[in-house]
């Protein structure tokens, strides 16, 4: 018996349509099965900046009119779940992704043009002549899975392939990037044993929550809200990653029955990170309630 139920879903669906963007309304169509992606696609271009760039607070933390590489890398993102990411949606991306892109192939996870729209306290741009392994492993692995060609994306992969061997402390974010670059990239046997790697820094380093019953047992990382802890199910989103081999079966059980439990008594699931402003909460809250749908079918339908 699947942990997804069609009670679950329609009272998913009813908070998304009550507090959802254009967007989130037609993700949530397109993953029901009665939306389109050119649908999506419409929705989508809203965010597109005339330099080929995204913003408008596609990612939720992101705001203003200023492209981002973080906000380029959730249009990757929504393209890949709406089935939508080909050479020609994929290409003005990448061409913005290569303007921007640092001496080390890599691409910086934010511009200094962060600074001048509402932003976290914390957030700065980091140094711009260095990539960032969070944005470009993520962006990467994405264009890997669909098999696109582009100049950036060499670099890119070059890029990611050091950085990602040359990594001894990192942090459940960078991680989720990492093991999308892994699960795509055509080295599968480079892929696997950095996989077994990086899954060690994450169950040595007190980077996953193995027992939801017990949050006290770990400390969260350093910059992370005091109550985000990361389960092996956001690591492992789906059964054919290489990070549910960090994982037992009754680990992996733990973590997807805890998370189907997180539904909250309006349909969303929650959101544990730092918030910096109150309407962050209800603007993220349905790309997340979409994010626990879609791991949730994921292990569902490989029983």
């Amino acid at each position: 018996m699947g942990r997804i139920t069609e009670t679950m879903t329609e009272r998913a669906a009813e908070f998304i349509w009550l507090t959802g963007s254009t967007l989130d309304q037609r993700r949530l169509a397109r993953f029901r099965g009665d939306g389109d992606r050119d649908a999506v696609l419409t929705a989508l271009a809203a965010h597109r900046t005339a330099d080929g760039g995204y913003a408008h607070a596609l990612e939720p933390d992101v705001k203003g009119p200023a492209p981002q590489p973080l906000s380029a890398m959730a249009a990757l993102e929504i393209l890949d779940e709406a089935d939508a990411l080909d050479q020609e949606t994929a290409a003005p991306i990448c061409d913005w992704l290569l303007s921007r892109t640092a001496p080390d192939g890599g691409v910086p996870d934010l511009l200094p043009s962060i600074s001048a729209y509402p932003h976290p306290p914390w957030v700065e741009a980091p140094p711009q002549d260095r990539g960032g392994l969070l944005t470009t492993a993520r962006s990467a692995g994405l264009l890997l899975r669909h098999g696109i060609e582009h100049p950036w994306l060499t670099g890119a992969t070059t890029f990611c392939r050091k950085a990602i061997s040359e990594l001894e402390t990192t942090h459940p974010y960078e991680v989720f990037s990492v093991v999308r670059f892994l699960d795509h990239t055509p080295d599968r046997t480079w892929a696997q044993t950095e996989a077994e790697r990086i899954g060690a820094l994450v169950r040595d380093g007190d980077l996953v929550l193995l027992d939801p019953a017990n949050p006290k047992g770990i400390p969260t990382p350093p910059g992370y809200a005091e109550e985000e802890f990361t389960h092996p199910c956001e690591f492992a989103a789906e059964p054919q990653s290489l990070a549910a081999g960090w994982f037992s079966k009754e680990e992996l059980a733990a973590s997807l029955d805890h998370l189907a439990a997180e539904q909250r008594d309006d349909g969303g699931w929650p959101i544990y990170y730092r918030r910096w402003h109150p309407a962050i909460e209800q603007q993220a809250r349905p790309g997340f309630t979409l994010a626990a749908l879609r791991t949730l079918r994921a292990w569902d339908q490989s029983v």
